[in-house]
């Protein structure tokens, strides 16, 4: 299992720019990073998703040319930088792993193996 902590949440107003960042603490190969997102009484979306050391990305269409999911020098790191943000981004967003090759693609979130607590993106007009 992996152990996932996501930061960099906050308040900002619609326009602006927020980046999210996702530690996994693993001694294993980090196979898939994706973002997810809930919003109040909604499902949990996935936003962007991540797999072979940066090599393929995927982005849910409402975010494509604003957000972009990068990794770090290693799997074990991820970022979601967030641009032009509206109050429809609002949300806690969920940073979620997966170890294992030949998993759908793009993930669902029944796909991923460990899940962070969240961090809470709160974007006002």
């Amino acid at each position: 299992q992996v152990q996932l902590v996501e930061s960099g949440g906050g308040l900002v107003q619609a326009g602006g720019s927020l980046r999210l960042s996702c530690a996994a603490s693993t001694h294993s190969v980090v196979i898939v990073m994706a973002w997810f997102r809930q919003a109040p009484g909604k499902e949990r979306d996935l936003v962007a998703a991540i797999r072979w050391n940066g090599a393929d990305s995927y982005y849910t269409e409402s975010v494509k040319g604003r957000f972009t999911i990068s990794s770090g020098s290693d799997m074990n790191t991820v970022f979601l930088q967030m641009n032009s943000l509206q109050p429809e981004d609002t949300a806690v967003y969920y940073c979620a792993s997966d170890l294992r090759y030949g998993s759908m693609w793009p993930p669902g979130a029944n796909e991923m193996e460990d899940w962070g607590k969240g961090t809470l993106v709160t974007v006002s007009s």
